[in-house]
């Protein structure tokens, strides 16, 4: 039987695509097109979609990517006005261009940071000033992300938190949730945060990071890597507890009639509960006899049934399971 498991999303995903997936996108002058809703000035060179564009090419253009990659290297500061906002973030002025300041690099972080009042928060924002730096610069892409947060970094401080942090990857260390997003939650270690993405944060599959972590809570978490270069600490809370599916091979056996909870109905079956992180698919071939016309017919979530193990492979976190054949 073709089983079809969750999303595989290893615990090594990318800090920043988790972002990105997200809404957090850098904008693009070239492409930068206005959205309803969207403030942006008034005036200016513009292409025919409202983005502001510079001359690609030109001696001006080349001098401003050079500032910027001194700014960058020298972690310059500079003042600069939001003047209107995306689903992830502020467009803020860079010299006479676009930058992007995501939301998550804000230094005090919206506590609705990955949920739909983001963008009311956001729309709060516009035309306020804020003190930041450049954190990434890519010229062939017309993409520049600046961030506040980072104008409170200490270099020296954070450079020796990364040296101590990446000792301890695969261990573990305190921390304070910061926020919590629809992605993961991001943790306060001490000069530095640390991303658990929404993966890591239980064996079992989960809604939403806030039915685990509210903000304020304290963690411990295991440090999982560290990318010095973008200042990123991937962290699992997961991974402080044994791997439930470890303890599958010895516990079911292919014939056993087991007790279940319906976690979630999907157009292909449903899967149930059947202990703590360890969750069986009843493909929608094994749900009834009886002819029925979706799965949601026959079963319903949160529903308690009886089911019998099909198959059993535990290294590929795979069980099998059957209502009709109990």
């Amino acid at each position: 039987m073709d089983l079809q498991p969750p999303p595989d999303l290893t615990p090594s995903e990318d800090y920043w695509q988790a972002l990105l997936d997200q809404g957090e996108v850098a904008l693009e002058s070239r492409s930068l097109r206005a959205r309803p809703g969207d403030r942006v000035p008034a005036g200016g060179p513009q292409d025919g979609h409202g983005a502001w564009v510079g001359d690609p090419g030109t001696d001006e253009d080349q001098a401003f990517w050079d500032q910027l990659r001194c700014w960058l290297a020298g972690g310059v500061t500079f003042q600069s006005t939001a003047i209107g906002c995306n689903r992830g973030g502020l467009l803020v002025r860079v010299r006479d261009r676009i930058g992007f300041l995501p939301a998550s690099q804000l230094s005090e972080l919206p506590r609705a940071l990955g949920s739909d009042d983001l963008r009311v928060e956001l729309e709060r924002r516009i035309g306020h000033e804020f003190l930041l730096r450049v954190i990434e610069v890519d010229p062939g892409r017309n993409r520049v992300i600046c961030s506040e947060r980072a104008t409170q970094w200490c270099d020296d401080e954070v450079a020796a938190r990364l040296d101590e942090l990446e000792s301890w990857v695969g261990r573990d260390v305190d921390g304070v949730v910061r926020s919590v997003c629809d992605f993961g939650a991001f943790v306060d270690l001490g000069n530095i945060d640390g991303l658990i993405h929404i993966s890591e944060m239980s064996w079992q599959r989960i809604d939403h990071p806030s039915s685990v972590l509210e903000v304020g809570d304290a963690v411990r978490v295991r440090v999982l890597n560290v990318d010095r270069s973008e200042r990123r600490v991937g962290l699992s809370l997961k991974q402080l507890r044994p791997d439930p599916w470890h303890a599958v091979a010895a516990r079911y056996a292919v014939g056993d009639v087991i007790d279940a909870v319906i976690t979630s109905v999907v157009d292909f079956g449903a899967f149930a509960l059947v202990s703590e992180g360890v969750e069986g698919l009843v493909h929608i071939s094994e749900l009834s006899d009886e002819p029925f016309d979706s799965p949601w017919q026959v079963v319903r979530e949160g529903q308690a049934v009886r089911a019998r193990v099909l198959c059993v492979d535990a290294p590929a976190h795979r069980l099998g399971l059957s209502l009709r054949q109990v």
